[in-house]
């Protein structure tokens, strides 16, 4: 059985028309309630709806159904998936430096496409929101989580991330089923120049999508000024940890899956579930000095496979 992959997305979201360019349409106009989004001093809880609860019960089943079948791994892979410097470097370049879907996108068309590289220049301000149907204990968690891996991205990048409610440019968002699709108005707030396709692919995730990341980029840039990540509050521990690794690893710049990349959270087959140290390597090498934010995957693929060489000859973990 084929398992639903989690969307992960890295859209350029542009806060200008670039000169020589069409005007882009303006977004259309969004009538919907303002989610009731709790802050984390002042929670006020609500039961989920019939909705939410059937999904939670859905995703239980997933869960059990992916390990059952091997799936969601978190040893991080072992013997049985070896890798090369040479393999390393390929990978990079399906991952970093390609795209799953087109800028401004909707997310309901794959498209597969080459991306210059992308990646942080500035420090990361990341705060956490949730639905009020969120239990507080399952709030502390999430938060918890949250930081703990920001903490291991910022080691592996160099990136300064804190976590903070002050001015923030990275959005952790665990919303449920209701509140995501009355959330136009709070990712507005968020993201003012987020796209209108964007926004209603948000807004419309079917099912068998789990999660997703969204990046945004000044006009003629490749570094992220916004990013934003949306969980599904209804996911039980292991897939809400693994929506947690992938849309924050690939919201750092690892924008694209592989089905060749092994041992992998980028790889739509979840057989891993956390970032493992094959993935680990990815980020560093992304985040080398040698490359840069802007460099064409035929500038950048060639110094990748020497960082590549590099971290393996001096058995990097």
């Amino acid at each position: 059985m084929r398992t639903p992959a989690r969307q992960s997305l890295a859209l350029a979201i542009f806060a200008a028309v670039l000169a020589g360019c069409a005007a882009a349409p303006a977004p259309e106009p969004v009538t919907l309630p303002e989610p009731p989004i709790a802050g984390p001093d002042q929670p006020v809880l609500r039961d989920p709806s019939l909705t939410s609860r059937a999904l939670m019960a859905h995703y239980a089943n997933l869960q059990t159904q992916m390990l059952t079948q091997n799936l969601l791994r978190s040893d991080g892979g072992a013997a049985d998936t070896p890798y090369t410097d040479t393999m390393l470097a390929r990978n990079f370049a399906q991952i970093a430096l390609a795209t799953e879907y087109a800028d401004n996108s909707d997310f309901s068309v794959y498209r597969q496409g080459a991306s210059t590289l992308r990646r942080w220049q500035q420090p990361i301000r990341m705060n956490v929101l949730f639905s009020d149907t969120v239990p507080l204990a399952q709030r502390d968690q999430d938060r918890t989580s949250v930081a703990a891996f920001a903490g291991r991205l910022s080691r592996l990048t160099g990136v300064p991330i804190r976590q903070s409610d002050d001015n923030p440019n990275f959005h952790v968002l665990f919303l449920d089923e209701d509140d995501r699709r009355a959330a136009a108005p709070l990712i507005r707030a968020l993201v003012p120049n987020i796209s209108g396709a964007t926004l209603r692919g948000i807004i419309n995730l079917p099912r068998d999508q789990l999660c997703l990341v969204a990046g945004v980029f000044p006009p003629g840039q490749s570094g992220y000024a916004q990013a934003v990540v949306v969980i599904r509050a209804e996911h039980p521990s292991l897939i809400r940890a693994a929506c947690i690794h992938e849309e924050l690893a690939q919201g750092m710049g690892l924008a694209n899956d592989s089905d060749t990349a092994r041992p992998s959270i980028f790889n739509d087959s979840e057989e891993f579930a956390l970032l493992t140290r094959h993935d680990g390597l990815l980020l560093r090498i992304l985040y080398d000095p040698r490359l840069a934010a802007g460099m064409p995957p035929a500038t950048a693929a060639p110094i990748a496979a020497d960082i590549a060489r590099d971290l393996i000859a001096a058995g990097a973990s």
